[in-house]
């Protein structure tokens, strides 16, 4: 290639995502695999938004709302907040990238968490801004810890609540003294994708602070987890107005398609389907968490959907081993974490074939 690549976008390592069941089929010859590793709802998608999108098919040949104007309102009565604090966006991911392009410059700094969602550190490179790592304590983020390394540069901070992969959480109190001690001009992203999982009473949900007058914050939510719309690829952030404002701006015309908000708007209205999703997974973890102990296999608690286990052996030897027997589970190597795998609860007989596979492997 004779064209010149930026430092920036060359230092940058491609997300590596999730094993699909289809590649794993063409690989192996493997039809019957069972896929643990990427975090989806075990359920499917809400039927609800099933229905929404086959009315809305006959359509396709007309551009989607680029406003996201029911969307949009509808998460506005959703939240009791106003319409001007939402922006609809491709998934989380979409979002992220609007973010780091409009309010970074390059040589800004970035706290970055560290293990945490990758695509953090790669939005922040491909500004051409400098991601500045923080490790985790006990597979935790500790917010003190962030504080130690702001400096004049910093102008964005990223936390995943819950932090994917280790599914801890930041207390309420924590948070608050947290947002006390920061500059007013840093933006605190808060990545809050699985927070429908999350069952302590004292994890911070930051939609709260979408005003706060110390800092500014910004909540980005997803349809991907607990609404079963990966496949949509439909997320929103929430800000105050201001900045909402800004993020506008940079915005694609259509960032989000006519499926994708039908769906969206038909699976907000799906709380029975909610309810189901999230006793699905507690229930899964439970059951998943007594096999476990029972085989004397660590694993990690988790607020989240998904977990660590421990395997004590090379995680990409024992992913491979897995594949095998037809369960994809997630190597945590690239996470900093060579002898872990990441899982996600699955339906019932789902979570007894991980069961059987990890005693096998293992």
């Amino acid at each position: 290639m004779t064209i010149t690549i930026p430092d920036c976008i060359q230092s940058i390592t491609p997300y590596k995502p999730g094993k699909p069941i289809e590649e794993l089929a063409r690989e192996l010859g493997i039809h019957n695999a069972v896929k643990l590793a990427s975090n989806e709802n075990p359920l499917g998608p809400s039927p609800k938004a099933l229905e929404a999108i086959a009315s809305a098919v006959s359509n396709l040949h007309r551009y989607p709302d680029g406003a996201g104007h029911k969307l949009v309102t509808r998460l506005s009565d959703y939240w009791k907040m106003a319409p001007e604090c939402f922006v609809p966006g491709n998934g989380s991911d979409d979002l992220i990238g609007m973010l780091t392009r409009a309010l970074l410059q390059p040589g800004d700094e970035v706290i970055v968490p560290t293990p945490s969602f990758l695509m953090y550190e790669i939005n922040v490179r491909s500004a051409g801004a400098v991601p500045v790592f923080v490790p985790l304590r006990s597979l935790a983020i500790h917010l003190d810890d962030l504080i130690e390394r702001i400096t004049s540069r910093t102008r964005m901070l990223f936390i995943c609540n819950p932090n994917n992969p280790t599914g801890t959480v930041i207390s309420r109190r924590n948070f608050e003294a947290f947002l006390q001690m920061l500059p007013p001009d840093i933006v605190v992203v808060v990545d809050e994708a699985y927070m429908e999982f999350v069952r302590d009473p004292d994890c911070v949900r930051s939609m709260t602070y979408a005003h706060c007058r110390t800092s500014p914050v910004v909540t980005l939510r997803t349809f991907s987890k607990a609404y079963g719309l990966a496949g949509l690829r439909i997320g929103y952030g929430v800000m105050n107005p201001e900045l909402a404002g800004v993020i506008h701006r940079i915005r694609q015309p259509f960032n989000t398609s006519l499926l994708a908000q039908a769906g969206a708007v038909a699976a907000l209205e799906d709380e029975d389907f909610l309810n189901q999703t999230v006793q699905t997974v507690h229930k899964g973890l439970d059951y998943l968490f007594k096999e476990l102990s029972k085989a004397n296999i660590r694993y990690f608690p988790t607020q989240s959907n998904f977990f660590l286990i421990d395997t004590k052996k090379n995680a990409d030897t024992v992913f491979n081993a897995m594949l095998k027997l037809g369960v994809i589970v997630r190597s945590m190597t690239s996470y900093g974490y060579p002898e872990y795998i990441r899982v996600n609860t699955g339906l019932p007989k789902e979570n007894e074939r991980l069961i059987q596979a990890l005693k096998q492997v293992l």
